[in-house]
């Protein structure tokens, strides 16, 4: 043995002797910043206090009870999650002064754990929901140990320590039946009802210290308000880190030196709060509840339609800043009232008619085009005078096209999407020189035709201009020219005539044939000839017939129809010539 060695257990040796006790040996051997091996925390009664939980950790708080409280209740609520907590009391087979010396650097609790004792389990509950142990005291010379410990991940949990009998009154109290019921659904509110609790009938009126708080939201219910903050504050953290990222991303490689610095100070000089260290009174307008006061009736409006949505109840006390949670329930709201949408035929000719009044404002129709390509042409012209329809094309809740609609055809081009949606919908008022319409009848309507365009890519070609030209040089007794504007695509021609009689003078007295109306609406015998025409010079595309077997002296009004593959005829301006007299 060395002399250090040797020296050193003298040291010792001597240190023992002299004592008069270990435990005053240690004491004094104790520095100032000496760590207890436990950390001792006393549980305040009569106070809320929120406990944080790591993940795996066993809390402990102490507490004792007075000599007069013959019983005694502990509340645990726990935030989100599922929590372990047991109530056990100790004690000591002798008084602590007489076993055990200690300073006063020493806890109370310390001396417990160093004295010779037993402990007595008094309660255990595992879960998420608010637990209270209510009994007698154990004894009187007792110190109660409260245990909790959370094994999914960090949480917290908020205890309340109350002595003497009945209730603590901390925890707002719930019914027999705690549920939250459905008195109705519609397509954007629902109404909800629940019991109310029993704290809100025990109070005199004059007392507001309780209301009701409703939570909605499209995931899922939660156990407790404090859930509710914990789940809605973590994904507004998740939404603020999104951001950043994308913000970063947008940001270039080298910034300037001062916008980086202003972007520095921008992301770190405020920081995110802590959702514990929040008021009270933030807390619920956070979440943006609904609170309704003590009414236990409630409708939540302006949701969607065709969405499911799950609500909660809480019952709040402000004074002590605790809640306790009905059980939440869900509902789907309805859907929409879905249109009546008519199927239109391939090649089909469609007249849609709008009244004055009524719910046949707006009509739906759905068209698919066939071949592999998936290309269509839908035309349509006004027939309503100065009124107009709106007419809007959507594919798989796209809008493809918009357009309104007038007396002038208007062409759109459908390519892409094996089916559309067409909604034609009376826009506008009545012109001021428009005279009014009569009960029932009606103010608008619309030429429609959807056709499939094999092999084409894109809208067939108009006319540059719908006036015919008569020549006064070629014009005879019983024979008349004409001329008009084709297209530089082969298509077909047909003339119709018109009687106008042998009194009416010019052009003024005849009347012209509707914009609108096709040759369908023409008699046979009115059709004089039809011709094939097709000119690839837009400018040269000019093409004329000689009509005969006119009456002298005689006035005629002349119609030409571009008769089309695709889409609807096209009428050009109504022609009015009158043969001479004498030849």
């Amino acid at each position: 043995m060395t002399p250090t060695s040797l020296s050193w257990c003298l040291s010792v040796a001597v240190a023992l002797f002299c004592g008069t006790s270990w435990p005053q040996a240690h004491s004094s051997l104790t520095p100032e910043n000496e760590v207890p091996l436990r950390p001792t925390a006393w549980l305040p009664e009569g106070r809320v206090t929120t406990i944080p939980l790591p993940k795996g950790r066993t809390r402990r708080l102490y507490f004792t009870l007075k000599k007069k409280a013959a019983m005694m209740s502990v509340t645990v609520s726990p935030c989100d999650l599922p929590i372990e907590w047991s109530l056990a009391a100790r004690n000591l087979k002798d008084k602590p002064l007489k076993t055990l010396q200690w300073d006063t650097k020493k806890s109370m609790p310390e001396v417990w754990w160093r004295g010779p004792g037993n402990e007595h389990k008094l309660h255990t509950y595992t879960g998420n929901a608010v637990n209270t142990y209510m009994g007698p005291s154990y004894t009187p010379a007792s110190i109660y140990i409260l245990r909790l410990r959370s094994k999914e991940q960090d949480t917290k949990a908020s205890v309340y320590l109350h002595e003497g009998p009945g209730p603590s009154g901390a925890f707002p109290m719930l019914p027999a039946d705690p549920r939250v019921h459905t008195l109705g659904v519609g397509m954007t509110s629902v109404t909800l009802n629940w019991v109310p609790s029993p704290s809100l009938s025990q109070l005199p009126h004059t007392q507001k210290s309780y209301e009701y708080c409703v939570l909605v939201n499209t995931k899922h219910n939660y156990p407790s308000l404090c859930a509710a903050r914990e789940g809605i504050g973590k994904k507004k953290q998740k939404d603020l880190k999104r951001e950043k990222k994308e913000k970063q991303r947008k940001v270039t490689a080298w910034p300037i030196l001062k916008d980086w610095w202003w972007e520095q100070w921008d992301t770190y000089s405020e920081p995110l709060q802590d959702p514990s260290t929040s008021d009270p009174v933030d807390e619920y307008t956070d979440l943006q509840c609904v609170c309704r006061g003590t009414d236990s009736v409630c409708t939540v409006s302006e949701l969607l339609p065709d969405t499911q949505y799950y609500f909660d109840v809480f019952v709040i006390d402000r004074p002590n800043g605790t809640n306790a949670a009905y059980t939440g329930m869900f509902a789907h709201t309805h859907e929409e009232a879905q249109p009546a949408v008519t199927p239109l035929r391939e090649g089909e000719l469609r007249w849609v008619n709008f009244r004055e009044r009524g719910s046949h404002s707006e009509q739906f129709f759905s068209f698919r085009p066939r071949g592999w390509q998936q290309s269509g042409l839908l035309t349509l012209q006004s027939c309503g005078g100065a009124r107009k329809v709106k007419v809007t094309v959507s594919s798989e809740g796209q809008v493809v096209a918009t357009r309104a609609v007038g007396e002038d055809l208007a062409q759109i081009w459908l390519e892409g999407s094996p089916s559309y949606v067409i909604h034609l919908e009376r826009e506008g008022t009545a012109a001021a020189g428009e005279p009014p319409a009569l009960p029932g009848s009606l103010r608008a309507s619309v030429k429609m035709q959807t056709s499939s365009a094999y092999h084409r890519r894109g809208v067939p070609s108009l006319p540059s201009t719908l006036q015919i030209k008569s020549f006064n040089r070629l014009r005879s007794c019983n024979s008349i020219t004409l001329a008009w504007m084709g297209t530089e695509e082969r298509s077909l021609y047909c003339v119709y005539r018109r009687k106008v009689g042998r009194g009416e003078g010019g052009t003024e007295g005849a009347a012209a044939t509707a914009p609108c109306l096709g040759p369908e609406s023409r008699s046979d015998t009115e059709r004089v000839l039809c011709k094939y025409f097709q000119e690839l010079n837009p400018r040269r595309a000019v093409t004329t017939a000689v009509i005969g077997g006119l009456e002298p002296g005689m006035g005629y009004v002349f119609d030409v129809y571009l008769m089309r593959r695709w889409g609807i005829p096209i009428k050009y301006v109504s022609k009015t010539v009158r043969t001479r007299k004498e030849c």
